[in-house]
């Protein structure tokens, strides 16, 4: 079941998280948090002048209401749609990186790691209080933002 949050200039100029936290509390209140995994997508229609060459990810409005979205739900890429590219295009919105017309989206080394750690550590306390198995999630998460996490490496962060 994939579920789509509809997002507006008017939620992302007033800062306005309804359409998730609706989404959200409802999920958490039918304890359908572990079904929902990567089935979440955001339909973004942002107004912008038609001779404006950017990115959703390269207007500060846009990023700075997926910063407080962030800031609200640091476990939400547990939920994004990876497949479909959610989780590139949120982490796009957190995260500084540059558009390559060959090599398209290129992050910024050092800030993606940073990124991805914190959500690594984030996700395993959040998914263990949850229930869920987060080892290969987690593994898989981090090969799709092109890392390789080891089985050493969560053995060695402490519970």
């Amino acid at each position: 079941m994939t579920i789509t949050i509809a997002l507006n200039t008017e939620h992302i100029h007033n800062l306005d998280l309804s359409p998730v936290e609706n989404i959200i509390s409802q999920l958490l209140q039918e304890e359908a948090i572990a079904s929902s995994e990567q089935q979440l997508n955001f339909a973004i229609n942002y107004q912008q002048d038609p001779q404006d060459p950017r990115e959703l990810s390269e207007i500060p409005e846009v990023r700075l209401w997926f910063i407080r979205l962030d800031s609200r739900y640091p476990w939400l890429p547990f939920l994004l749609n990876w497949k479909e590219g959610e989780l590139a295009r949120y982490t796009a919105m957190l995260v500084p990186h540059q558009f390559h017309r060959t090599e398209g989206i290129q992050y910024n080394p050092e800030a993606l790691e940073i990124f991805l750690m914190h959500k690594i550590f984030v996700l395993r306390r959040w998914l263990y209080q949850k229930g869920i198995s987060s080892q290969s999630r987690l593994m898989s998460m981090s090969q799709m933002l092109g890392y390789d996490l080891t089985e050493e490496f969560f053995v060695s962060i402490p519970d």
